[in-house]
């Protein structure tokens, strides 16, 4: 069945008039030309048998080895010795998910390969601190702590300053982290720096998260001390990396890096794990969200785990979500996966406001107009812990690089997220005579800067985002592999693609287009206030099929029987029926 025209607007479920979105085909393969499966791989241009493979039958022989990390061996063997000179070794995280999960990845690693190893997690606060490591906490974990070893989590790569200070206090800073490194080339000097995109670096896969990186650096931790012993690691040791790969799941989801290659492997496996963890803070918080029933995916870490975690530190402080996944045990961890949900509640009408005053404000200021490619606004009563998460509404809404910074009256600080194809950081080193502080990668970064430099830096953050995008880069892309019909969805099949997850940046849901399908019933509205539809299509064989809609319940009156209507749907089978039931995510009449 060839395709017609699938790149049109859509008639429907257009976010806002200025975010168009487009419906494309990653291939216009015919339809009976091969398996749906096989049509599905080669649009990913996956058509080689050893890619094949190594997608449907992925395994943890996928993982890189961790020897091949920069200074990772450098690292261990000073964690390793500090170890055996029970000299204090403190963990420095950050406050996000990332941060969180890579944290309690080596606080459980060095104390598996020493119980009664001296080890003190540190994280900042996000309002007080803010994002890195700064001065007075090393200073405060080297003096008051008698720290001898400082190792930071998805953080440090453009810590110059807290570094030097390090060295001063005669502490061994180590340093993992993937963010990127400051455009002016400037290099913190610790004594290991442990970043697959570091200088000179020989690591075959550059796209791990801070918990990736904190679980390579466990992995080999455990290589070096059993070479140290026997040269086998204890069984329990090889369980506990298996366990650890559930908190490096939560943190790739959450920092949403591509789920391909090795991140792809970490996260499969680690999911599986996370609602039976040991470690009772995680299964407490699978409890408070609401999933110790449910089947964990990528949707529910995304939607459900990661805002409770990242609402610790947006609303208080990340240090009792450190404390929940390392040492809260029986009532203390249930305490905490409740404090964590209420947080997360009371971070909702916060973002909300958030969200209704920058959409306003961008609005009147016409940065939802064709022309203007950014949104750059500040606000004296805005959240600093919750402007993040209001940037990705504004990007989903209007589809462009979006900032929004609280303002003091004397300094500015704020977050970003971008789109997909603009480098937030890059743009941000385009703009950095403007900037006091910034740092972040691609798709995420904060900044700061003194409040009178902010019109100045708005203006040129904006003339750079539009000389560097054009308005169809503005134009949000629903992508579908291949043409499909209805009956080529059998159980069977739909099972075959499951096989291609987990799904999310870099491997995304599979969706199919569906031709000139016929509405064979009239679709009926269910859910609170009849939000949803459902609806039964017919393809050109085969028995009718039952397809949702989410939030779509207002298209009810549009989809009459025997109307022929186009579809882009995800496949998936009903969790009650085990039937398949398609979700629609869009739709526009045939003709």
């Amino acid at each position: 069945m060839p395709s017609r025209g699938i790149d049109r607007p859509l008639l429907y479920g257009v976010p806002t008039p200025t975010a168009q979105t487009r419906w494309s085909l990653r291939s216009t393969e015919l339809v009976g030309t091969r398996p749906l499966i096989d049509r599905v791989l080669g649009a990913r241009g996956l058509d080689d048998p050893a890619q094949r493979d190594a997608v449907l039958n992925c395994s943890l022989l996928g993982l890189h080895n961790p020897e091949r990390l920069p200074d990772a061996d450098k690292a261990c063997r000073r964690i390793l010795d500090a170890l055996a000179a029970r000299e204090t070794i403190a963990i420095y995280g950050d406050y996000d998910v990332d941060g969180i999960t890579a944290t309690a990845t080596l606080y459980h690693t060095l104390k598996a390969l020493d119980p009664n190893a001296n080890v003190v997690t540190y994280v900042p606060h996000r309002l007080d601190e803010g994002y890195g490591l700064n001065d007075t906490a090393i200073r405060e974990l080297a003096q008051d702590k008698n720290a001898g070893v400082i190792i930071s989590v998805d953080c440090g790569i453009t810590a110059v300053t807290p570094a030097k200070t390090a060295r001063e206090l005669g502490v061994d800073l180590i340093i993992t982290d993937h963010h990127n490194p400051a455009s002016d080339g400037s290099m913190p000097e610790p004594f290991a720096l442990v970043h697959p995109r570091a200088p000179g670096s020989a690591y075959p896969f550059h796209e791990l998260c801070g918990a990736g990186v904190a679980y390579k650096l466990a992995w080999r931790l455990a290589v070096l001390h059993a070479d140290r012993r026997d040269g086998r690691a204890s069984e329990p040791i090889r369980w506990l990396l298996l366990d650890l790969l559930a908190f490096t799941a939560l943190g790739s989801i959450a920092d949403v890096v591509p789920l391909v290659d090795e991140n792809r492997v970490l996260t499969r496996f680690g999911m599986g794990r996370i609602k039976h963890s040991p470690f009772e803070g995680l299964r407490a918080l699978v409890a408070a969200s609401g999933l110790d029933s449910d089947k964990i995916d990528t949707d529910a870490v995304g939607f459900r785990l990661a805002p409770r975690l990242n609402a610790c530190g947006r609303m208080g402080h990340a240090a009792d979500a450190v404390e929940l996944f390392t040492t809260a045990t029986g009532e203390r961890a249930h305490d905490l996966a409740a404090q964590l949900a209420r947080q997360n509640t009371e971070r909702q009408p916060t973002e909300r406001r958030i969200v209704a005053q920058a959409t306003q404000m961008a609005q009147d200021a016409g940065m939802t107009e064709p022309g203007t490619r950014a949104i750059v606004l500040k606000h004296a009563d805005w959240h600093r812990g919750v402007v993040g998460i209001v940037c990705s509404r504004l990007v989903e809404r209007f589809a462009r690089p979006t900032l929004l910074l609280c303002d003091d009256g004397e300094t500015a600080k704020g977050s970003g997220r971008s789109i997909t194809g603009f480098n937030l950081h890059a743009g941000l080193d385009a703009c950095a005579q403007h900037l006091t502080k910034y740092g972040g990668h691609d798709a995420a970064a904060g900044m700061a800067l003194d409040s009178n430099n902010f019109d100045a830096f708005a203006h040129a953050f904006i003339d750079h985002t539009n000389s560097e995008l054009t308005d169809d880069d503005l134009v949000t892309q629903l992508k579908a592999d291949c043409v499909a019909d209805a009956s080529e969805l059998t159980p069977d099949a739909v099972n075959q693609l499951d096989e291609l997850r987990p799904f999310g940046r870099g491997n995304p849901k599979v969706r199919l287009t569906l031709e000139s399908a016929a509405i064979d019933r009239d679709a009926a509205p269910f859910g609170a206030q009849a939000k949803h539809l459902g609806v039964h299509i017919r393809g050109e064989q085969g028995p009718a099929l039952r397809c949702i809609a989410w939030n779509r319940g207002d298209d009810v009156p549009q989809m009459k029987r025997g109307r022929p209507i186009d579809l882009v749907i995800t496949p998936k089978l009903s969790s009650w029926s085990g039937q398949v039931e398609p979700v629609i995510e869009d739709w526009r009449p045939a003709d």
